[in-house]
Formats: C-alpha cells, sequence, structure tokens
C-alpha cells in the first residue's frame, strides 16, 4: 500500500487518515510484471485538504486488467489508450478521453487497452464540492464525459497542453494550475466539519455515528445530509467502507494475522471477508498475495450510456 499523501497537514501516529488508504490503484496487467507503472505526485501545501495526490499511470501492454477499491472520486485524463470501469453496481462505461468517477462504494474493476498513459487526480471531499460544487451522492459508482460537461471546452484544452508535454513533472505543473484556479473556496464551516469526519474516521476501528454528532454539535439528520453530500454516503456507511479499507490496509502493510484484528472491529471472520470483498474485490487472503490477477467478465462487455454531468 502506498502512501501518497496525507488529507490533514500531518499524520497522526497510530493513525490511519481516510485519504492514506482511499487513494491507490491495484493494477495487474496481462502481460509482464513491470509493463505497467504508477507514480504518485503529492500535491502542494495549498492543495493538500483538496486533492489526494496526482497519479501517472503507464503500462507498455496491449490490454491489462485491474481491481480499484472503493475510492474518493477521481479525474482523469487519457493521454493515450483506452478502457472500460465495471462499477459494482454491473453499470460498464467505455472511458471518455476526460472522465470524472464519482466516488465509489465498492471495488471496480477497469479494463485498459494500451499502450496507455492516464494522469488522475484523487479528489478529496473539499477537492470534490470546490471543483464540482455538487452532491456526491448523486454521483457514486458513476462515470462522466467531463468533455461533453458545462466546461467541456476547458477540459479539452487542458486535455490537449497536457498531452502536447513530454516531461510528466510539468504536466503535473500544469494540472495543479488548472485545478488551483478552477476550485471555488468552500465555506469553512463545510471545512470544518470534513476534518471531523476524517478524525472521526481515524478515531477507532469501529466508529459510532453518536461521535461525530457529539463532535460537530450537528442532528443526525444534518449530519447525514452533509456527509453524503461531500463524501457520497451516510455516516453509517462511511464506517463501513472505512473500517474495511483500513483492516485491508494492516494486513497489507503489516501482514498482521486477520483473525487478531477482525473481532476488534467486525462481528466474526465470514464478516470480515465479505465487507472486504464489497469494498475492496477481494478477500483477506488474496489482499496478501502480490500481483493479483484480476477476474476478467465472462462474455463481451455491455456498454452503457454515459450520463450528463449535471446536477
Amino acid at each position: 500500500m502506498t502512501n501518497v499523501g496525507l488529507h490533514r497537514k500531518e499524520a497522526v501516529p497510530g493513525k490511519i487518515s481516510p485519504s492514506d488508504i482511499l487513494t491507490g490503484q491495484d493494477f495487474h496487467s496481462s502481460g509482464s510484471p513491470n509493463s505497467t507503472r504508477l507514480r504518485y505526485f503529492a500535491p502542494p501545501a495549498d492543495l493538500r485538504l483538496h486533492i489526494g495526490c496526482i497519479y501517472l499511470v503507464t503500462t507498455d501492454t496491449d490490454h491489462a486488467t485491474g481491481m480499484m477499491r472503493a475510492d474518493f472520486p477521481q479525474l482523469r485524463f487519457m493521454l493515450s489508450g483506452s478502457g472500460h470501469y465495471i462499477f459494482a453496481n454491473t453499470l460498464t462505461y467505455a472511458t471518455p478521453m476526460v472522465c470524472m468517477l464519482g466516488p465509489t462504494m465498492g471495488a471496480t474493476r477497469f479494463l485498459l487497452d494500451g499502450p496507455l498513459q492516464m494522469l488522475g487526480v484523487a479528489l478529496l471531499p473539499l477537492g470534490w464540492i470546490a471543483l464540482t460544487g455538487r452532491d456526491a451522492s448523486d454521483h457514486i459508482d458513476r462515470l462522466y464525459d467531463m468533455t461533453a460537461s458545462a466546461d467541456g471546452a476547458a477540459y479539452k484544452e487542458i486535455l490537449g497542453r497536457l498531452k502536447a508535454m513530454n516531461e510528466p513533472e510539468k504536466a503535473v505543473t500544469l494540472l495543479w494550475d488548472y485545478l488551483r484556479a478552477n476550485m471555488a473556496a468552500v465555506r469553512p464551516a463545510i471545512r470544518a466539519f470534513v476534518a471531523a469526519v476524517d478524525d472521526w474516521l481515524a478515531s477507532e476501528t469501529s466508529p459510532q455515528v453518536r461521535d461525530l454528532r457529539d463532535a460537530t454539535g450537528l442532528s443526525e439528520r444534518q449530519v447525514a445530509r452533509l456527509t453524503n453530500r461531500l463524501y457520497g454516503a451516510p455516516p453509517q456507511y462511511l464506517a463501513r467502507k472505512y473500517r474495511a479499507l483500513r483492516f485491508a490496509a494492516q494486513i497489507a502493510r503489516d501482514g498482521q494475522d486477520r483473525n487478531g484484528l477482525c473481532y476488534d472491529s467486525f462481528y466474526d471472520q465470514s464478516h470480515s471477508i465479505r465487507e472486504i470483498k464489497q469494498f475492496l474485490g477481494r478477500t483477506p487472503g488474496q489482499i496478501r498475495k502480490l500481483p493479483m490477477a484480476t477476474q476478467m467478465p465472462d462474455g463481451p462487455v455491455q456498454e452503457a450510456t454515459l450520463p450528463p454531468f449535471c446536477a
């Protein structure tokens, strides 16, 4: 598990921040194990609360497959190559050249046709609301063509400029500048709420909603409305999602015995396996095995029509 930058200003000893585990991708290439490369770029200081990272994916093979864990929204620029996403809700989309993935609530498979180069941006909750201004719960497990959005011309222009650059560092600098220029200011109350949610998610193995209500001073209804808007799900579901991802991160990072961990976080071992499989697409035992082949879908890919990116 790669640490790709913290949501908060500094790490808390003994805790795993939400952005530590929700901005990574796991790739398995159908060719050589070394044919797919993943490079991360940490955000500048003024964007660390908005962006988890920028990442550059390069694969030299004609075809690659992989699995993404449940994640924050992702803005992706296809510099070359193409592919498909298969969401947990079974919807399958061909990826547009500039795509926005809403927050995902289950493991998502992808099929890549290369050679491929892709620049991706992991949008944290503040980044999502600053860039889109939209309710995240209306966009879960969906994919959108940003060149067909109201800002489509700007996205096409920035894609063309990124494609013309040969040095990744310059492309990433251009993308930071673009994001900075197009993000609206976020109200202090929203920033404080996101900080409280992140602290709540990192506070214990099974966060309790009443603790989040106490920390924010908001009613249960207000808390649910804001977590839906910013994270795409109510607090109870966020707690489940983060619990499974944190447990998986501990296994991948430390190789700890899952039996010793699961009873502190889950009802029993079978419960832990079901939850982790839902949010990561693999079992605890499979997480230990790297690289890991991703199961290909049976039969031809059935594409869904891309929805418009609208409020």
